[in-house]
């Protein structure tokens, strides 16, 4: 039963967070008088030779892959559903917990400094709140599988 339209949500929110290594959190800012662009990785400036790698966020970036991969291990708890859906309720409080993380990991590198607003807010912000949303998706297709496997057990 891996064909169903909650393992297509689960695997599309592993996909939009995996993107979070291509798209940047926040870009063209200025960080000590330099122009730089924030993402997953650390911190890129842009110097005259091309863009400078400055800070490396290692944390980050592992943990990035770890969340990444958590909706696509719950795609493979198909038989048990009630566990499934355990799962995906951890699974939200977790990306919940990352993107706050994310978020004070990018004002704690301007110490404040940095104001964000909608003109270099980057694709990054809000990738996250969509792998949110799939997920969310995916329960409630998981939960009315239960109930029609529920509704077709008192048939019997």
């Amino acid at each position: 039963m891996i064909q169903r339209i909650q393992s297509i949500y689960l695997f599309l929110a592993t996909l939009v967070l995996f993107a979070l290594y291509l798209f940047p959190l926040v870009h063209n800012v200025n960080l000590n008088g330099v122009i730089s662009s924030i993402n997953v990785q650390g911190v890129y400036q842009e110097m005259a030779e091309g863009k400078v790698y400055s800070i490396e966020f290692i944390a980050i970036k592992i943990l990035t892959a770890v969340v990444a991969i958590l909706p696509t291990l719950i795609i493979f708890f198909y038989k048990k559903r009630k566990q499934q859906i355990a799962l995906c309720y951890s699974a939200i409080l977790v990306i919940i917990g990352y993107s706050f993380w994310m978020a004070q990991t990018v004002k704690g590198v301007s110490e404040g400094a940095l104001e964000i607003n909608t003109s270099n807010m980057g694709i990054g912000l809000f990738l996250s709140s969509v792998s949110i949303i799939l997920v969310i998706f995916a329960l409630k297709s998981i939960q009315r599988d239960e109930k029609l496997v529920r509704s077709a057990d008192r048939l019997r």
